[in-house]
C-alpha cells in the first residue's frame, strides 16, 4: 500500500515537471512567433494590369496593341513585357497605359510585365494568323466511350470520293451516339464538314473483342472489290457478340455500306446474311448446317498497325508472329480450325485472304524472315509498292536498320535506301507527300544518319536527308508526329515546349527549311497526340483534318478530331 502511494506521488511530481517544461517551451515559441517571418523580403511592386481583355479580341503578330496597366513609371526603363514568353517591343507607356508591338513569333497566351525579378500577369492575347480552328466543322463531342468503358482515340481517317470521312479507332461512342447495347465500335461516318451520318451505312456495333480497336482503314479503289474497305487492328468479330462469331483475327473486309463482306449464296438468315453449308457433327441441330462465312479469309495473332492495298493484294504490317486462315473443310458452326504459318510482322495476301508466298517468306524453312528486332510503329507505301517501316528496331531481317528500313517487293531489305546509320532513338511516325516527293519522320531520336536531328528529319524519296532542312533544338519533350503539307510547310506535334529559343507548346508549323513559319504559329498550347492528318484544298489555302488522342488545342477541347484552316 505504501509502495503504491509513493508511486502515485512520484507520478504527480513528474507530471508537474513536464507541464512546467511545456509551459516554458510554449512561452519561448510564442515569443519567437511574434517576430515578422517575412522580414527582409522583397517589397511587392505596385504594377497592376487593369485590362482584362484585349481590344480587338484577336490581334495579328506584328500589330500594335494598347493595354491599361498601372504603376510602370516608377520602374522606367527597368521592366520588360512578354507575350507567351516572347519579349515584345515596348513602343510607349504612361503610368496607366502601355503600347507594344506583338512579336512576329508570338503565339496565343498570357501577357505579363517583369521587373526586379517579379512578374505581373495581364489578359490572354489571342494571336490571329494563318492558322485557325475551322468554326464550320460540325463535330462537337467527338470520340468518347460508353459507360461500359474502352478507349477514345481516333487512329485513322479515310476520305471518300464524295468528300465524306470514315473515322476509325478505339472509341465506343461518337458525338454521344453510342450506347452499351449499340456502341459505335471504332467506326463512324461523317459528312465533309464532320456531321454524323448513319443513314446509308450499316456498321452495327462495329468491332468486338480484343481491344476493340481499328488502327488502319483503307478503301479499295481498283479491281473486283473496288469500293470496299479493309479494316485492321485488334478485334475478334464484327457486329456480333455471339461467342461462336469471335473468329476474326484482327483484320477483315467490309462492303461499301460497312457490312461484313461475306461469301454470297441464295440462302440467307433473317438479318440478310448469306449462309454457306458447313460440317455439322450434330445433325439434329439443323441450324448448325449453315453459317455466315467472311469472304476475306485472313488473320494474324497480334495487333495490325497498318494495311496497304496494291492492285488486288493487301499488305498487313504490325507486331504479330503468325498468319492464320480458317480451314473450313474441318470447321464447324461452333469451332474453327486454322492453318497457321509463322510470319513475323508482315504478310501479303490475295483478295480472298490467301497468303502470297513470294513476299517475306522462305519456302525452305516454310516461314518468314526474321523481321525487326523491335516493334514497327508506323509505315508507308511508296507508289512503286515498296514499304518504308519505322519503329524501335535496330535490325531487320538480320540487316542493320536503325529504326527505319525500306523493303523490296519481295520483302527483302532494300540496300539502295540511303538512310545511312538511321536514327539513334525510336521513330514514331513517317509520312510521305506526293506533291513535294519528300518523307518526314518524327520521334525521340537526337541524330539521324550521324547528324544532329532533334526528333525531326526531312528526307528525299530515296532516304537521304534534305540538306536545306536545318532544324532547331526541340526541348521539354519529344515529337510524336510530323506531316508535310502540299505547300511544303511541315506540321509538327508532340510533348515539347520549345523549338530553339521559341515557345511552342506541343504544336508548330515549319517552313521546308526547318525554320518556324512566320504567321503560322499563332495558336496556343497543344496536348495529346496526332495519329493521322488529311489535307484538302480550300480557297486561298487548305483545310487539314487531324485525328488522334487530342486533348487540347488552343484552349479548346477537340475530343480527338478537329479541322484547321491554313491560309497561304
Amino acid at each position: 500500500m505504501l509502495t503504491n502511494i509513493k508511486y502515485r506521488k512520484s507520478l504527480f511530481v513528474a507530471t508537474a515537471v513536464c507541464l512546467s517544461c511545456l509551459t516554458m517551451v510554449a512561452c519561448k515559441k510564442s515569443q519567437g512567433l511574434a517576430e515578422d517571418p517575412y522580414a527582409g523580403g522583397k517589397k511587392v511592386l505596385g504594377i497592376t494590369f487593369i485590362s482584362k481583355t484585349t481590344d480587338p479580341d484577336i490581334v495579328n503578330a506584328g500589330a500594335t496593341l494598347n493595354l491599361m496597366v498601372n504603376g510602370l513609371m516608377k520602374y522606367k526603363d527597368n521592366f520588360k513585357l512578354y507575350v507567351n514568353e516572347i519579349e515584345a517591343e515596348v513602343l510607349n507607356y504612361t503610368d496607366s497605359t502601355i503600347q507594344f508591338k506583338v512579336p512576329l513569333t508570338a503565339s496565343t497566351g498570357s501577357v505579363w510585365v517583369t521587373s526586379q525579378d517579379q512578374s505581373f500577369f495581364g489578359p490572354i492575347v489571342k494571336i490571329g494568323g494563318k492558322v485557325s480552328v475551322d468554326p464550320s466543322f460540325k463535330i462537337v463531342n467527338g470520340a468518347g466511350r460508353t459507360p461500359e468503358g474502352g478507349g477514345t482515340t481516333v487512329y485513322d481517317a479515310e476520305v471518300l470520293p464524295s468528300g465524306r470521312f470514315w473515322l476509325a479507332g478505339a472509341f465506343s461512342s461518337f458525338e454521344q451516339k453510342g450506347t452499351d447495347a449499340l456502341p459505335n465500335g471504332g467506326l463512324v461516318q461523317t459528312d465533309p464538314d464532320g456531321g454524323y451520318i448513319i443513314t446509308d451505312v450499316e456498321f452495327g456495333m462495329g468491332v468486338v473483342g480484343g481491344s476493340r480497336t481499328i488502327y488502319s482503314i483503307n478503301r479499295i479503289t481498283t479491281g473486283t472489290h473496288s469500293g470496299k474497305y479493309i479494316i485492321a487492328g485488334n478485334f475478334r468479330s464484327y457486329n456480333s457478340r455471339r461467342p461462336n462469331r469471335q473468329i476474326l483475327n484482327n483484320i477483315t473486309r467490309l462492303n461499301d455500306r460497312g457490312r461484313l463482306d461475306t461469301v454470297k449464296t441464295a440462302d440467307m438468315d433473317p438479318s440478310g446474311n448469306s449462309l454457306v453449308p458447313i460440317v455439322n457433327p450434330k445433325p439434329e441441330q439443323t441450324w448448325k448446317n449453315q453459317d455466315t462465312v467472311a469472304a476475306f479469309n485472313a488473320g494474324v495473332d497480334g495487333t495490325v498497325r497498318k494495311t496497304f492495298i496494291l492492285g488486288e493484294q493487301v499488305y498487313i504490317v504490325g507486331n504479330f508472329q503468325n498468319f492464320k486462315r480458317i480451314y473450313y473443310p474441318n470447321s464447324t458452326y461452333d469451332e474453327k480450325v486454322y492453318d497457321v504459318t509463322r510470319m513475323r510482322q508482315m504478310v501479303r495476301v490475295n483478295s480472298d485472304g490467301s497468303m502470297d508466298s513470294t513476299f517475306h517468306y522462305n519456302k525452305v524453312t516454310r516461314q518468314s524472315a526474321a523481321g525487326g528486332n523491335g516493334a514497327i510503329l508506323d509505315a508507308l507505301m511508296q507508289a512503286d509498292g515498296k514499304l518504308i517501316l519505322v519503329g524501335s528496331f535496330s535490325t531487320f531481317n538480320g540487316v542493320v536498320a536503325n529504326r527505319i528500313v525500306r523493303l523490296n517487293l519481295d520483302g527483302s531489305v532494300d540496300q539502295s535506301f540511303n538512310a545511312g546509320v538511321g536514327a539513334d532513338g525510336d521513330v514514331y511516325s513517317v509520312r510521305y507527300n506526293a506533291s513535294t516527293n519528300k518523307i518526314v519522320i518524327a520521334g525521340s531520336f537526337r541524330t539521324f544518319n550521324g547528324k544532329a536531328s532533334s526528333g525531326l528529319a526531312l528526307l528525299n524519296a530515296d532516304g537521304s536527308t534534305v540538306s536545306t532542312f536545318i532544324g532547331e533544338s526541340i526541348s521539354g519533350g519529344i515529337t510524336t508526329f510530323a506531316g508535310q503539307l502540299n505547300n511544303g510547310k511541315i506540321i509538327v506535334a508532340g510533348s515539347f515546349n520549345k523549338y530553339g529559343t521559341y515557345l511552342r507548346q506541343g504544336f508548330m508549323i515549319l517552313e521546308a527549311n526547318g525554320q518556324l513559319a512566320v504567321g503560322y504559329n499563332n495558336t496556343g498550347g497543344f496536348q495529346g497526340r496526332i495519329y493521322d492528318m488529311i489535307e484538302t484544298t480550300a480557297p486561298n489555302g487548305s483545310k487539314v483534318v487531324l485525328v488522334g488522342d487530342i486533348i487540347r488545342f488552343n484552349a479548346m477541347l477537340p475530343h480527338n478530331v478537329l479541322r484547321l484552316i491554313i491560309s497561304n
